[in-house]
């Protein structure tokens, strides 16, 4: 079958990460599948919430939050504040985002510190979460880092990277980083979130008003495999130019305001 841009079957949508577009985190990336565009930024407290002094739990916390802007879509999103309350599907995904990071972490190596990860998606096009997820595991890495560097920490608690991506099977062919039009007609949805040494954090799958076997369910597992070899690759080189932007960053930045 043919993909949107003539993509192969195992080909990830085009990666980037611009660094630092937010000045006042500690770290934060723009992190790009595509059109898919979510800012994801880390902030790093020392303080901890009220419930660990309570239970007296060693170390530090890390907690996501998760929206989607009102113009992130092609209909506008109304705003959950305008709404009274969240949207549980955000619930859901940033509790997702909160889980994948937190068990690459050594949460007693942070200190007593609070680590917010905030995700703002600015333009949807599928794979909002895996990019949130993937993008927020690059800011975690650099703020950490920078917190290494002013010596408020000695071991980084940071075990490994983690990444997510999505699969799917579409017209009965497994398919590797759905954009929109691909997720919204898929038989089968998947999400994949797995660390840089091939373990699983988090599988979610489901069929879309269909059934997939285990031998279909096999491919899109290694189809994810390939992707986050790909992606691990691609956060690596990111957190490897931290505190050192390119024109490339600047570029990126620059592109993404002008031609969307």
């Amino acid at each position: 079958m043919e993909r949107l841009n003539n993509r192969g079957l195992n080909e990830m949508r085009p990666l980037d990460f611009v660094l630092d577009v937010a000045p006042h985190a500690t770290a934060s990336v723009l992190s790009c599948f595509g059109n898919t565009r979510v800012i994801c930024s880390v902030t790093i407290e020392e303080d901890v919430p009220r419930w660990m002094k309570a239970q007296k739990v060693e170390g530090g916390w890390l907690t996501a939050e998760y929206a989607m802007l009102p113009y992130s879509t092609l209909d506008r999103k109304k705003r959950d504040s305008a709404a009274g309350k969240q949207d549980g599907r955000s619930v859901e995904i940033q509790r997702l985002i909160g889980r994948s990071l937190r068990a690459v972490m050594d949460l007693e190596a942070l200190g007593a510190r609070t680590v917010w990860v905030d995700c703002d998606v600015l333009q949807a096009d599928g794979g909002t979460r895996t990019a949130s997820i993937t993008g927020a595991a690059v800011a975690l890495a650099i703020a950490l880092n920078r917190i290494m560097a002013k010596g408020l920490i000695t071991t980084n608690p940071m075990r490994q990277l983690v990444s997510a991506v999505s699969v799917g099977k579409l017209a009965g062919t497994p398919l590797l980083d759905l954009c929109y039009v691909e997720d919204r007609d898929a038989e089968v949805d998947m999400n994949i979130v797995m660390t840089e040494g091939g373990q699983y954090v988090e599988v979610q799958g489901s069929g879309e008003e269909a059934v997939f076997t285990a031998e279909e369910m096999g491919q899109m597992l290694a189809l994810a495999s390939e992707g986050i070899a790909a992606i691990t690759k691609a956060q690596k080189e990111a957190i490897a130019r931290a505190d050192q932007p390119t024109a490339a960053d600047f570029n990126s930045l620059k592109d993404f305001f002008t031609k969307n």
